[in-house]
């Protein structure tokens, strides 16, 4: 039996721990923070429990519907047609759920916005990835969309997502984008629905949790890794709580705390884990007494925008759920150096919510019952030109020591279903 130490407690390394107990090994899993779930978390805002970032599934995700169900859950999701909203630089908010909606869209004249479909359309025929990431994205949607339809249209949202390290990516991005929302019909499903399980993640992590105990799986919670060194014939996590001694062990960090944790490592290898490009985020949470519109998604291409858009969660998931209240979420992706993530909570709201009331005029103060911000320094490796050939390798040089996080996923966009495929790679 083969004794395995899991650092990290997000979705990634939940699933690694249960797919590795369930083959039979001994397996710890070690993460820093009082609960497990990662940046799928829950947390407190106002008098509500729900989870500290925003997350949908969708009906062709089925590593999360397995994760899932490994909870015990599987029956429980509930699904949802949703809504999508566009307010663009002339104040207008506007919706865009379908193809007639879409065409309605000031801005652009008929033909910008038949090659902007067409662009959309192009990209789902493509199933080279590799291909996609040798080309700059803005590049590549210049070509297709044309040089209006990208400054009007594509340059807002990949500022949104990327700041300017949009000049730095690779096509790579927006194919792993146009690839997702497409999933769907490339199953056969007629219409793509957006699911969750009444509890939110909070839930699912309760259920893995005893799923987890059940298969045996320790569970070292409240425990930062200090260390993962090698020491003669096995390696030794170092925690606050002491040292545990592994056959194996798997780091599913970021990058860089993944080349501060491991200091066997060559300096090649760290080298190239620090050199993994990341966008943080800091997401505000709002619990209002009123909701803002019927959309659970508003694009925003007004570059004077404060935040990258807004997630009214309540759009699809039930009132109820909440306290009869409605959730709002406000990210905005951010360098990982960028001072909004050293800002107060105060200091945010005093950011964002004289450009939330401009969209929706009858927004008052007092309508907002709890804002609470969350902030992550590195959450999303960016995908630079040839990413793939220098993102950091799962093998290390070091016996044992297996490095699996979001930062190997070229061809992919940040969702929980998306990381998921790492356990199968990694595993096989």
């Amino acid at each position: 039996m083969t004794r395995w130490g899991v650092v990290g407690g997000g979705v990634l390394g939940l699933m690694l721990a249960h797919r590795l107990a369930g083959r039979g090994d001994d397996v710890t899993l070690i993460e820093g923070t009082p609960e497990i779930g990662g940046l799928a978390a829950a947390w407190q805002l106002g008098d509500v429990t729900w989870d500290r970032h925003y997350h949908v599934t969708l009906l062709s995700d089925r590593r999360t519907q397995e994760l899932v169900a490994a909870a015990g859950l599987a029956d429980e999701f509930r699904w949802v047609e949703t809504k999508t909203g566009y307010y663009g630089t002339d104040g207008m908010l506007r919706s865009v759920s379908n193809s007639v909606e879409f065409l309605k869209l000031p801005g652009l004249n008929p033909i910008d916005k038949g090659r902007l479909g067409g662009t959309i359309l192009y990209g789902s025929k493509i199933r080279n990835g590799q291909r996609m990431e040798r080309i700059p994205v803005e590049a590549w949607l210049r070509r297709w969309s044309g040089r209006r339809t990208f400054d009007t249209f594509w340059q807002p949202l990949l500022r949104a997502k990327l700041g300017d390290g949009y000049r730095e990516a690779s096509a790579a991005f927006i194919w792993a984008t146009i690839q997702r929302l497409y999933a769907a019909r490339r199953t056969g499903l007629k219409k793509e629905m957006f699911g969750y399980v009444p509890g939110g993640y909070a839930r699912v992590f309760d259920g893995m949790a005893a799923t987890l105990r059940a298969d045996g799986v320790k569970l070292v919670l409240g425990s930062p890794v200090r260390a993962v060194r090698r020491h003669g014939d096995s390696l030794a996590v170092d925690t606050d709580a002491g040292t545990e001694r592994f056959d194996e062990v798997i780091v599913t960090t970021n990058a860089h705390l993944a080349a501060d944790l491991c200091p066997d490592l060559t300096a090649q290898e760290a080298t190239r884990l620090r050199n993994v490009r990341y966008m943080g985020i800091v997401c505000a949470s709002l619990l209002l007494d009123r909701p803002l519109g019927p959309y659970y998604l508003t694009y925003i291409t007004d570059p004077s925008t404060p935040f990258t858009a807004v997630v009214e969660m309540t759009a699809f998931v039930d009132p109820a759920e909440v306290g009869g209240h409605h959730l709002v979420y406000l990210p905005k992706y951010v360098a990982p150096d960028d001072p909004l993530l050293d800002a107060s909570d105060d200091d945010v709201r005093a950011a964002f919510l004289p450009y939330l009331r401009r969209m929706y005029p009858s927004l008052s103060d007092q309508d907002v019952l709890a804002f609470r911000v969350s902030r992550v320094r590195r959450v999303f490796a960016v995908p630079t030109l040839g990413y793939s050939a220098r993102m950091p390798r799962m093998s290390t040089s070091v016996p044992g020591l297996h490095l699996v996080g979001s930062a190997q996923l070229p061809f992919a966009t940040l969702n929980v279903n998306d990381t998921l495929s790492l356990v199968r790679e990694f595993l096989g």
